[in-house]
């Protein structure tokens, strides 16, 4: 079968920048985000030879790093950006850490300075004293390619330790002068991933715990996200709620009486006997909710064997989620009968819950305009501020990957550009992005790409003229003294007009939610601007930290 680039036309043997894209196009890459430079031209060159790939540019290394990290965070699927190496490697770093943290597989594409200036300290251009090394600290796997012969098998490599076991980021860096080298290199197709075997003695184990329980909880978490069917039979089998705090949001809906977000799991926490983890760091147990209850036991099942010792787990399943999920039900089902029904229980917990919570105020009016705005399969992008800390449990979620989250990192700034990532993947499903008015001007310029390449986001930008949580924090830390948290803003409405988007403003909730309305209508980028006082209502953080002063 005739390869891509002599399809092309080319009949010389392929450039190691054609190998690349070949692996790419054999692992169904379909996107490739990144800003071209000197040291990566022979691979956009490739990338415009083959056609079938889209290039998604924007105006900042960050921004396609982090538009990577929503696409491979919305789909499941590899996220797969281009920079040049050194400063527009560090660049994309935050974003990397971030996928780092949330385990989502995402693929660097760099470069780095010819062989014969490798290692010299010369101080070619954007050379690092050591790339590669520093590429390892915040990747599952990355690797510098020093021959054509060697791109084929790497870049399947690349793809398999993305995806297998725990997801996590991976890189892969081709010098300036070996990207352009050719070489006759037969191309590696990719292989299944392997699911580690799940251990019968482990199994009955965990069902001895789990069947004694009188109020079982289980946790989930973006590990999870592929599993949900199972993890709702789980749940249905044993009544137990299923809560979820970033990623695993939607594995089982809120509206579901047994989907819990952590403000109403929190409500149980003292009368849970045993805590299933599944597909989570449990952030929620150890540090979130430290006050644990005496006897309590934990079941963990995750397909990342480290995470048994850093939790201390009673018993651990070394699993896939799906599949560990459903072991453990068919096992449950043949010792007892399910658990008798808690639905109007567990209804009734999320009501008062519900109630309690209002006095965050204003952020839960805005979130439930915006979701009364979106349709069903609308997806969410968070970001580190009011309104986000508040949509952690203000924000009714009811598909996996649905709402888009930054992770433990919390990078300030992350979500407009990752929501451009999540709607290149999905151009037919309304997105929106929420942030303040310091996030969002970490990539203000990213709405240019929005305009450019028809990534039509709506991105709601509360404006209290202020770094807020960091003034609300130091005004009751430092007897009302502050500093360097007031900021000096545009008029986010006529900025989105400049760039060619849709600029609208709205003063309250309603006018938020006609405003959505008329973005998902107009099929256009759109920036919100929605000014708001600094302060009003009880901080979202004693519903998230509940157990510490804020």
């Amino acid at each position: 079968m005739a390869r891509w680039h002599e399809v092309a036309g080319d009949p010389r043997p392929p450039t190691s920048a054609d190998l690349v894209v070949e692996s790419l196009l054999l692992h169904g890459v379909d996107t490739v985000f990144g800003i071209p430079g000197v040291q990566t031209y022979e691979l956009y060159d490739s990338l415009a030879r083959a056609g079938s790939i889209r290039v998604i540019g924007a105006r900042h290394e960050q921004a396609v790093a982090y538009m990577a990290f929503g696409y491979a965070q919305a789909t499941g699927r590899v996220g797969v950006y281009a920079v040049v190496p050194g400063p527009g490697m560090l660049n994309s770093a935050a974003a990397l850490l971030s996928a780092y943290g949330a385990s989502i597989p995402v693929l660097c594409l760099t470069s780095e300075v010819p062989m014969d200036f490798l290692g010299k300290g010369l101080g070619h251009l954007h050379e690092m004293p050591d790339q590669l090394a520093t590429l390892r600290t915040m990747t599952k796997w990355s690797e510098l390619l020093e021959h054509p012969t060697q791109v084929p098998e790497a870049m399947a490599t690349a793809f398999r330790q993305a995806l297998g076991d725990r997801p996590r980021p991976v890189s892969v860096a081709v010098p300036w002068d070996v990207l352009g080298m050719r070489c006759p290199s037969p191309s590696v197709a990719p292989s299944p991933l392997p699911r580690p075997a799940l251990d019968p003695e482990r199994v009955a184990m965990a069902v001895d715990l789990i069947a004694g329980a009188r109020n079982p909880m289980i946790m989930v978490g973006g590990g999870a996200r592929h599993a949900a069917a199972e993890v709702r039979d789980l749940a249905a089998y044993l009544q137990a709620p299923v809560v979820a705090f970033r990623g695993g949001r939607g594995i089982v809906p809120d509206s579901d009486p047994l989907g819990f977000n952590c403000a109403n799991g929190f409500e149980r926490w003292a009368e849970t006997d045993v805590v299933i983890g599944v597909g989570s760091r449990m952030e929620l147990a150890w540090s979130r909710w430290p006050d644990r209850p005496a006897g309590q036991r934990t079941v963990l099942l995750d397909i990342d064997p480290r995470q048994a010792t850093r939790l201390g787990a009673d018993v651990a399943l070394i699993a896939d989620a799906a599949d560990g999920a459903a072991a453990l039900t068919k096992a449950l089902r043949e010792v007892g009968p399910p658990g008798t029904d808690r639905s109007s229980e567990f209804r009734e917990v999320k009501a008062r819950v519900a109630e309690r919570v209002r006095d965050v105020g204003p952020e839960l009016d805005y979130l439930a305009a915006m979701r009364a705005a979106m349709p069903h399969d609308g997806i969410f992008v968070e970001e580190i501020c009011q309104v986000g800390f508040a949509a952690y449990f203000g924000f009714d979620v009811h598909t996996p990957r649905s709402y888009i989250t930054g992770g433990h990192q919390g990078a300030l700034g992350f979500g407009y550009p990752t929501a451009l990532g999540v709607q290149a993947a999905y151009p037919g499903r309304p997105v929106v992005s929420v942030a303040g008015d310091g996030g969002f001007m970490f990539a203000v310029q990213e709405v240019a790409t929005a305009v450019q390449h028809g990534l039509n986001v709506a991105a709601v930008v509360f404006d209290n003229g202020s770094f807020g949580n960091v003034e609300l924090d130091q005004r009751r830390l430092f007897a009302g003294r502050t500093l360097g948290t007031k900021l000096t803003n545009p008029d986010f409405a006529r900025l989105g007009e400049e760039f060619g988007a849709l600029g609208l403003t709205a003063r309250t909730p309603e006018e938020l939610h006609a405003a959505l309305h008329r973005a998902f209508n107009a099929a256009r980028p759109a920036v919100i601007h929605v000014p708001c006082e600094l302060g009003v209502g009880a901080s979202p953080w004693k519903y998230l930290m509940p157990t510490a002063r804020r």
